[in-house]
């Protein structure tokens, strides 16, 4: 593992990683970044979110095809995927299962990636898959859904930072 970095150092490094070093990670760093990605914050603690880690060749290849042929989500060593769980956010009724539980989810993804960088790791957040057939090739049960796919690996690149708006296009004061 590399050097402790800053929080504002990880912000302004991360990048969204297409190409990967053919080289394995570590269970144990696996393991540590999905546990970190459970320390996010979820409504009233219910972490109404599950992590699924794909290593399988065959398996990365089937969600590489349903996340419309994004061969990176195959060509990367390991893919974490994230998932709602409608189980666990019962309390809050239909809010809890239409936005809370992807909140979870969207928070738990944005440590994971950032705590990536500190194992020397490259990610890419990926929502565009046919959610029907990341399903079945997980076999996910019908109280939960894929939400986000983290295909991670050693980086093989090194994307530059894509433009972002000024401030002034997204910034409101008080009201819209």
């Amino acid at each position: 593992m590399q050097e402790p970095m800053e929080l504002m150092d990880a912000i302004l490094r991360r990048r969204s990683v297409r190409k990967y070093q053919e080289k394995d990670v570590p269970e144990e760093t696996v393991k540590n970044l999905v546990e970190i990605g459970n320390l996010a914050p979820s409504a009233g603690n219910l972490q109404a979110r599950d992590f699924i880690v794909v290593r399988d060749k065959k398996t990365k290849e089937a969600l590489a095809k349903a996340s419309l042929n994004q061969e990176f989500v195959a060509e990367a060593p390991v893919n974490i995927v994230i998932c709602t769980n409608e189980k666990k956010i019962k309390r809050y009724g239909t809010r809890g299962t239409t936005l809370y539980t992807y909140q979870d989810t969207a928070a738990s993804a944005m440590l994971i990636m950032l705590a990536a960088l500190e194992h020397g790791l490259g990610t890419c957040w990926v929502g565009a898959f046919d959610e029907e057939a990341v399903r079945q090739i997980l076999q996910i049960p019908s109280y939960a859904r894929p939400v986000i796919i983290i295909p991670l690996g050693y980086p093989a690149e090194q994307p530059a930072m894509r433009k972002r708006a000024p401030l002034e296009e997204y910034l409101h004061a008080e009201r819209w």
